[in-house]
């Protein structure tokens, strides 16, 4: 599996980006993941639903599954901090490419998604400067980064271009299960 991060302040396009690059790399032959890091209660399901219900009762873990589509919702008793390594060990073996979105502090190879801050916001901070692990930048600013960049640099909206990168870097990216203990 390979594995790469999109990290970057919210609002800068890390979402889309992902979007963008899922359906490329399919279309060169890649089955693609994605973990994404939420903010504290997140809901996938709704309430009247069967899974709310049963995760609503007290179930520690609630499978949904039809011929077409698998769901586990995993509720915790106390607050976990589960990181990216334990979260890609949930995945199956089989997945080409995981895009790991919201984890900005993680250990993998990650571009950068940045923007400018809007009119009247502060500056928006950069990661790559301090984050040996960035790799990349995505912007779509790339003449009003702050600090000199000797990374490549993307426009965000070039989800081919970004795509052909990764693959012409691949092994660059090939995913070192982490022990836990």
């Amino acid at each position: 599996m390979k594995a790469i991060g999109f990290a970057g302040f919210s609002g800068a396009g890390k979402t889309t980006l992902v979007e963008r690059l899922i359906p490329v790399l399919k279309r060169q032959g890649g089955r693609v993941s994605v973990i994404k890091h939420a903010h504290h209660r997140f809901d996938i399901d709704h309430p009247g639903k069967d899974s709310f219900r049963h995760r609503e009762a007290g179930a520690f873990e609630v499978v949904v599954a039809s011929d077409r589509r698998l769901a586990l919702m995993r509720e915790f008793e106390a607050p976990v901090q589960l990181d990216v390594h334990q979260l890609l060990a949930e995945l199956d073996p089989s997945v080409d490419w995981a895009l790991v979105e919201g984890f900005r502090r993680c250990d993998l190879p990650k571009i950068e998604v940045w923007r400018p801050a809007a009119e009247g916001e502060p500056p928006r901070a950069l990661l790559y400067p301090d984050d040996g692990c960035i790799v990349a930048v995505a912007t779509d600013s790339p003449g009003l980064l702050p600090r000199p960049c000797e990374l490549p640099i993307f426009d965000l909206a070039d989800a081919d271009g970004i795509a052909a990168w990764l693959l012409t870097n691949a092994d660059r990216f090939d995913y070192k299960v982490k022990q836990h203990g």
